[in-house]
């Protein structure tokens, strides 16, 4: 058949029944040279009449289409509700057809990908692009795959409004003066994002936004006079010229004060208006858009955010866990009622469920612009589309989704946040039903969601006007992401008042020098034994697993039990990555425990299994042995060349400059090459009028640290500005007799210890420990205090932390006789200079290399342990091997059971308070 042949038989017909439409779509095969269902050989691939939940597909052909006839042209739109409903149990077909018989309407249904319309009339089949697309649905319907993913679409819109922002801060003077105007203007771009996705959604008709915005965007009073009118009608709902407006209502325009766009930012809008806003992905949108206005973010349009798959590690395990497993419960329970044919009890089994889910709450108490919320909706209304299915599968039909976004709870400081959840939830609800087909027509199409309350979630103020902590509104489930801000950064944030009110409140639960997000897992902590709340999921950097920190975790397992975490995950945070830990915790009724993906017996507070690590105590054998380096506080030290010249001056009391100037050690140092650092230094307690008479050294400082010392918030600093911060007097104390020390890096990817000369003053970078002996040198470059240090430590990124307390004070030592003690001793120095050489080689003439040389700067001890040759293994297996005979131990021992001896030779010797 040709494509004339085919319009002149068809031209003019409507469908009367199904018959009819399978001959015209017969006829649609042989024309575009398809073998039709009946020759094709595979009735679970390509049927008609193909059996769904509640009904059957006209036409389905997988992965390709579901195809739905209808014999009025008005009926189209509609049909396409009917095919999403189907799809879900058909594979998700890439494309959702429907059709008359003049025309073929094709909506794109790809996962994750902003949806298209196509349109073929059958009047112009006998053109080339039309014909093309009519063959490509049978042959290679990839062909209709958009380009642009739903965040990437999501991405392109929130950097227009950032684009709308830039413009009106460019013309600040006029549009905006304060944060009011700010807030304002927010506020209204927000209502306008909104009224972009009413149209795409088909809520807002006749596109009535996209006409004024296109008729007045180089009017810009005009503009603002009809988008006024136009807020006006949605609030109650009313006639906007010729066309009819639903009532919205909700919090959205009830303050419908807008804000006149610049021009510029007028034609930045009319830019949006190609964008297709029914496919803005709101759990994503409420980040993107805050960043928009904020210009110390906006760079970051588009590149950071955080992704579904990322908020559904804290849904999944908290939310949806315990909720398929009721669901299997009851969908068994009324399929065995099914079998009896007792069909009322069914139905009766299904109600109850579906009402549970109608009534529980979601609490996110850090809510900001609604992305935990939104996604725990749409999942909550995934799970119910599933008994909606199971229902049509068994004949009951006709059932909607009862659950609604009051249900869904939020705190929130900032105005503008609290609002942009609102939204989001909004938006998402309709979103998801439109995408399940199901109808959206509530009136209003939205109510007020007084669900999410904008007030402080840990501190608030009695009728007196004292410091008390706020409620939390009752909900069976907690989530969310609390503010990442550690120990100082809390303080400098948000004022010592602030703070100390905080502290004067939590003080006996957790250490005042926690997180600041370890309020939240506290309040839902206490929420759980209260028996408000059943299980919570929240978000923390990893450093809730380590120190002043964790006594929030060990609260947690005091009262209930952890029991799905991820001990150390990357995150984006404002635009960086940050290292993160998730915890899921409850009263203790989840019987499953799972860490980082893997099922175990059970989970420490530091987000370990097995050997409790927790438990450790620090050791006294072990104190006054460890220090961090100095603390500066200022621009104290110098470089080489300043050094150089300072040392060379007199001084009007004869003393030499040597005094005071030292070598300067920073981390650097010890795992590259030398940075060849200096640093003014009066010691612990030298008077200003003696420093003064160190006149470079004092004049220098005086010059480069006093102004900013002056304004330190510390009154020691301030008056005694010429010394070093916290000089670290014990330290100094301890290493004056030394002629080295042993030393490391704070942060590092590689457990390394050096030897340094004691004429070198550490930084605070560096952790020092008072011992010239290589038989201690040889214990911490084991492998057995790397594998205790390691799991005791933190991570930042990459890089594990090693701190003094937790990774040496706790390391028990062996008892090794004297001839054990000689032979790590040995194995040590030979470690060592075997190190020393490789850093340090020597020329063909047998000379060393000149310092700043292409062959030095390439040998560090970084790269050396990156690099792990052959002899470094086993320089560090001789050592592992003399340690081992020293605690007893064979040799080979896996590193668990070494974490599980260690400990209980800590626990051994352990006191139970420190002097």
């Amino acid at each position: 058949m040709t494509p004339a042949e085919f319009i002149t038989k068809w031209r003019g017909e409507s469908f009367r029944e199904s018959a009819e439409a399978q001959s015209w779509f017969l006829d649609l095969l042989q024309l575009v040279g398809h073998l039709d269902p009946r020759t094709f050989g595979d009735e679970e691939r390509f049927t008609f009449e193909k059996p769904v939940p509640g009904g059957s597909a006209d036409a389905y052909l997988q992965d390709h289409f579901v195809w739905e006839f209808k014999g009025e042209e008005a009926r189209l739109k509609d049909a396409f509700q009917q095919c999403l409903r189907y799809s879900v149990h058909l594979k998700t077909p890439p494309l959702l057809i429907v059709s008359s018989f003049q025309r073929i309407r094709i909506q794109t249904n790809f996962p994750g990908k902003v949806t298209r319309l196509y349109e073929i009339a059958i009047a112009d089949l006998d053109k080339p692009e039309p014909f093309n697309n009519l063959s490509n649905i049978f042959f290679h319907p990839e062909c209709f795959e958009p380009e642009n993913s739903r965040e990437e679409l999501t991405s392109e819109t929130a950097k227009i409004f950032g684009d709308i922002v830039a413009a009106m801060e460019e013309e600040r003077s006029k549009y905006i003066e304060n944060k009011a105007d700010s807030l304002r203007l927010a506020r209204f771009l927000n209502q306008v994002v909104f009224c972009l996705f009413a149209e795409d959604a088909d809520l807002l008709k006749d596109k009535v936004f996209t006409n004024i915005v296109n008729q007045y965007h180089n009017r810009p009073d005009v503009f603002n006079t009809a988008i006024n009118n136009l807020f006006t009608q949605m609030v109650g709902g009313g006639l906007f010229g010729a066309t009819e407006i639903a009532h919205f209502n909700g919090d959205l325009f009830l303050e419908s004060e807008t804000v006149e766009l610049s021009g510029t930012a007028l034609l930045r809008l009319e830019h949006a208006l190609n964008k297709n806003w029914r496919d803005i992905d709101a759990s994503i949108f409420g980040t993107l858009f805050e960043r928009a206005l904020d210009a110390s973010k906006r760079a970051q349009l588009g590149a950071h955010y955080t992704a579904a798959a990322d908020i559904l590690r804290v849904i999944e395990p908290v939310l949806l866990q315990p909720l398929r497993r009721e669901w299997r419960e009851v969908r068994e329970a009324a399929e065995k009622a099914l079998a009896r044919e007792k069909r009322d009890d069914a139905i009766a089994q299904l109600n109850t469920f579906r009402q549970r889910l109608a009534t529980l709450r979601v609490l996110d108490p850090a809510c900001g612009s609604g992305n935990f919320l939104y996604l725990a909706l749409r999942s909550l209304l995934d799970l119910e589309k599933e008994i909606i299915d199971f229902a049509a599968a068994h004949g009951w039909h006709d059932l909607l989704p009862s659950i609604q976004p009051d249900q869904f709870l939020g705190i929130e400081t900032d105005t503008y946040a609290a609002e942009l959840a609102r939204t989001a939830l909004w938006i998402g609800y309709i979103q998801w039903h439109q995408a399940n087909g199901f109808p959206y027509n509530h009136s209003p199409l939205l109510t007020s969601l007084d669900s999410i309350q904008q007030r402080d979630a840990i501190l608030t103020c009695d009728a007196a006007g004292q410091p008390v902590e706020p409620d939390w509104p009752a909900a069976e489930f907690i989530i969310g992401n609390p503010p990442f801000l550690g120990h100082r950064p809390f303080r400098q944030s948000l004022g010592d008042e602030y703070v100390n009110a905080v502290y004067s409140l939590y003080g006996d639960r957790i250490p005042n020098s926690s997180d600041l997000c370890c309020y939240w897992f506290e309040k839902a902590r206490a929420q759980i034994e209260s028996g408000k709340t059943r299980r919570a999921g929240l978000l923390a950097t990893q450093s809730i697993r380590k120190q002043s920190s964790r006594p929030v975790l060990s609260r947690i397992k005091e009262s209930g039990e952890i029991f799905t975490a991820l001990s150390d995950e990357d995150w984006v945070l404002d635009g960086a990555n940050v290292r993160i830990s998730i915890v899921c915790f409850d009263d203790g009724s989840e019987c499953e425990r799972v860490l980082n993906g893997e099922t175990v017996s059970s989970i420490n507070a530091d987000l370990t299994s097995g050997v409790d690590l927790t438990q450790a105590k620090r050791l006294i054998e072990n104190q006054d042995i460890s220090f961090m380096g100095v603390i500066k506080a200022g621009d104290f030290d110098i470089t080489d060349e300043t050094a150089k010249q300072m040392l060379a001056q007199p001084n009007p009391h004869g003393k030499p400059n040597s005094d005071v100037i030292k070598r300067w050690l920073i981390g650097r140092d010890i795992n590259q090459r030398s940075q060849n650092m200096w640093i003014i230094d009066f010691g612990n307690d030298m008077s200003e009028a003696d420093a003064a008479l160190y006149e470079a050294p004092f004049e220098y400082i005086q010059e480069n640290v006093r102004p900013n010392r002056n304004t330190n918030r510390d009154r020691r600093f301030k008056k005694y500005w010429w010394l070093h911060g916290c000089p670290r007097i014990e330290m100094r104390n301890a290493l004056n007799q030394l002629n080295r020390y042993v030393a490391i890096t704070c942060h590092s990817k590689h457990r390394v210890f050096r030897w340094i000369n004691s004429e070198y003053l550490p930084s605070n970078a560096v952790i020092v420990f008072a011992s010239d002996d290589e038989y201690f040198f040889g214990l911490l470059s084991s492998s057995y205090h790397r594998i205790w240090s390691l799991s005791l430590g933190s991570q930042l990124e990459d890089r594990s932390r090693y701190t003094p307390t937790t990774c040496f004070e706790t390391f028990p030592f062996p008892r090794p006789s004297a001839s054990q003690r000689q032979a790590i001793a040995a194995a040590a120095k030979r470690l060592n200079q075997l190190r020393e050489n490789w850093l340090n080689p020597l020329d063909e003439q047998g000379r060393p290399f000149l310092e700043g040389s292409a062959e030095l700067k390439r040998r560090t001890l970084t790269k050396l342990y990156n690099q792990n040759p052959t002899w470094l293994q086993n320089a560090h297996a001789e050592l592992d091997a003399a340690v081992a005979a020293a605690y007893g131990w064979p040799p080979d021992l896996p590193e668990e059971e070494i974490l599980a001896r260690l400990l209980a030779l800590n626990l051994a010797r352990a006191v139970t308070s420190r002097p």
